[in-house]
């Protein structure tokens, strides 16, 4: 299987040949587990290979703090790979979505026909080049709490992890509400990670639950985080509680 190599220490000490090429994986855990920052660190080491990411990441308000999350978690400056990175923006207050700017799309990423839709003007911003196109999507559990369109969205998401050959995806998820829904995204995706949290110090740990077609080591190891980057973590969740939720809630 072809893979992208890895750097970063924590990250190689479990890969030892790399992040698989093509396929998906699901990071799930608790909330304020680090799940976005393995992302950013995975998406990191796709751009230094040649390859393209966009970023799905809806936790964040705006597309400067996946940027800043780059550098802050793996020392990369998103403006050293221009072109080759592109944003979706969940906005729920749209009826479609629109084009905001080169490299980004704002949408009603809740519609799952819209989901559909900026997944593929996403990919068609950024070249398929080095290993191919990242979609990266994180937090994708707010999606779940619309009413109307929940269970629908399970479904393109399931189907979007059994893939089609032509991307990597690599998705993350809070287990810590919709639990039966989490599980039947565990149960689908090609390969699985799991992250938590222990406090008094606050600490982050991940490890590999599955991950066929590519050696891996199956122990836990802490993420090497800055107490500066792990309370902007807190507060970016907390963020998504207080503004995300009950938005897409009301559709």
């Amino acid at each position: 299987m072809k893979t992208v190599a890895l750097r970063d220490p924590w990250l190689s000490t479990l890969l030892p040949d790399g992040w698989p090429v093509g396929g998906s994986t699901l990071i799930t855990g608790p909330g304020g587990s680090g799940k976005p920052l393995i992302g950013s660190a995975v998406a990191a080491e796709w751009l230094r290979a040649g390859g393209s990411v966009v970023f799905m990441s809806l936790q964040y308000p705006d597309h400067q703090f996946i940027v800043a999350g780059l550098r802050n978690v793996a020392g990369l400056e998103v403006a050293d790979h221009a072109g080759r990175v592109a944003y979706l923006e969940l906005d729920a207050s749209m009826d479609g979505l629109e084009q905001a700017a080169d490299d980004r799309i704002r949408a009603n990423l809740v519609k799952p026909d819209i989901w559909d839709e900026a997944l593929e003007r996403g990919c068609e911003l950024v070249p398929d080049s080095g290993p191919g196109i990242l979609v990266l999507g994180s937090a994708l559990n707010l999606l779940l709490f619309s009413p109307t369109y929940g269970a629908a969205l399970l479904e393109r998401m399931k189907a979007t992890l059994q893939g089609d050959g032509r991307r990597t995806y690599l998705f993350s998820v809070s287990s810590s509400a919709k639990k039966e829904m989490i599980e039947e995204l565990e149960e689908l995706a090609d390969n699985l990670i799991m992250s938590w949290s222990e406090r008094d110090p606050f600490r982050l740990f991940m490890r590999i639950e599955r991950m066929p077609g590519v050696s891996f080591v199956p122990t836990e190891v802490e993420l090497p985080i800055t107490p500066e980057t792990l309370s902007e973590v807190k507060a970016v969740a907390d963020h998504s509680r207080r503004r995300v939720i009950p938005q897409v809630s009301e559709l």
